[in-house]
């Protein structure tokens, strides 16, 4: 039985959440080629798709994958340019931990043929479906925003120098959105004080930011990138914390509610 690669369900609001790395599969055709380690997928974003549900109840589409970022990640190029040259980063198909640490056996890594298959197979249909939703949702709305949902250990020496701030906005300094719709979430995060933030920080937009952020079309990309802290264990098995979710869950409420009541302004 073949898996499809993503699910989508549409909404009713011009807002569309993106999870590209809450997927926690790796087919079993390629179980042989990874480390035992990498079968347990630890650094997915865990349960965002769960985390952002109430999006759903608010209007808002999701978009998410069912294969781990193990097996092709969907925030990178499909030309796999590194998204933040100078500083470590993971590949179109990953072939280390976030610890720094190989993901496959020795000699089994992804050639170019095989890391083309997986391109067409996991890669495409999820930017053929994301591309096209905002299609539609322009169509309809007159605008689109893309909510690109992410979350991290907050602290990874391999990738990043001390401890990440809780939330961290990426709006590619400015030029994935409007600056109307910058300044309302980040005036979102500047009223709340359980939890730190910084905007355009270490993690400024991944390639569905970038890529699909086209403020002069009337199409916005915004990316929030998440402390594990902020809503779970940050240890195997990663467990989902009621409480904390909570909590954050009031954050993450005012910055959707804040998408969903942004109209474009004529000067931005």
């Amino acid at each position: 039985m073949t898996t499809q690669p993503y699910s989508l369900e549409r909404g009713s609001t011009p807002l569309l959440v993106s999870v590209p790395h809450a997927g926690l599969r790796i087919p079993e055709d390629l179980h042989d080629r990874y480390v035992d380690r990498a079968l347990a997928v630890e650094d997915s974003d865990w349960h965002l798709d769960r985390v952002y549900a109430f999006a759903r109840t608010l209007g808002a589409g999701m978009i998410v994958p069912a294969f781990s970022r193990y097996v092709i990640d969907l925030n990178r190029p499909p030309d796999d340019t590194p998204m933040y040259p100078g500083a470590n980063n993971t590949g179109l198909c990953p072939t280390r931990f976030f610890t720094g640490d190989p993901l496959y056996r020795e000699g089994r890594e992804p050639d170019a043929a095989e890391i083309a298959r997986r391109r067409e197979r996991y890669w495409r249909p999820y930017h053929a479906a994301l591309e096209g939703e905002l299609l539609r949702l322009r169509a309809e709305h007159g605008h689109a925003i893309v909510f690109d949902g992410h979350s991290i250990m907050s602290t990874l020496p391999w990738l990043f120098e001390g401890r990440l701030p809780d939330l961290n906005l990426g709006t590619v300094e400015g030029r994935s959105c409007a600056p109307s719709l910058s300044r309302a979430l980040v005036d979102v995060l500047k009223t709340q004080r359980e939890f730190t933030h910084v905007v355009d920080g270490r993690f400024r937009g991944g390639y569905i930011t970038r890529h699909y952020g086209r403020p002069a079309q009337q199409q916005h990309a915004v990316q929030l990138e998440m402390c594990f802290a902020c809503y779970m264990d940050e240890c195997a098995p990663f467990a989902y914390d009621e409480a904390r979710v909570a909590r954050t869950r009031r954050v993450l409420e005012a910055l959707v509610r804040t998408m969903l009541d942004w109209q474009p302004l004529s000067d931005d």
